[in-house]
């Protein structure tokens, strides 16, 4: 597997160091874990973070801090519900939007669960609709 991380290492031209601070440079831009993973793909030719560093992207961030609390999955649900929501306060007979905003809501709640269970989310931890665009931000 060694061999495996240098080949990938070297077909980019960066050292595994060297992509590593790459990550965590994207990171403090503001930038997702996929969005980090688009970008050195597509711009610096690094096909496979993993590969590269023998450390996922996440846990290059977790190892220096930088990531977020809740997972990446979690707040894009939980930013389109924020969403959702606000639209629904404007257009309050779209039922179709209604409809949305009840499904998303529930993909938060089996993925809140599902992280709970396996240690990512703290125990006991809630989606509370109102708080909801405090957790995004």
């Amino acid at each position: 597997m060694a061999e495996y991380q240098r080949s990938a290492a070297r077909s980019s031209g960066l050292s595994g160091q060297d992509v590593e601070e790459l990550v965590l440079k994207l990171a403090k831009e503001g930038r997702y874990p996929s969005e980090i993973g688009m970008i050195l793909r597509d711009q610096h030719g690094v096909p496979n973070v993993k590969q590269a560093t023998g450390k996922s992207i996440a846990q290059i961030l977790s190892a220096r801090g930088v990531g977020s609390s809740l997972p990446e999955d979690l707040v894009s649900l939980i930013r389109k519900a924020v969403m959702l929501r606000k639209h629904l306060e404007k257009n309050k007979k779209d039922q179709s939007s209604r409809r949305s905003l009840g499904v998303v809501e529930a993909r938060i709640q089996k993925l809140a669960k599902y992280y709970v269970k396996n240690g990512k989310l703290p125990e006991g931890w809630r989606y509370e609709p109102e708080r909801a665009a405090l957790l995004i931000r």
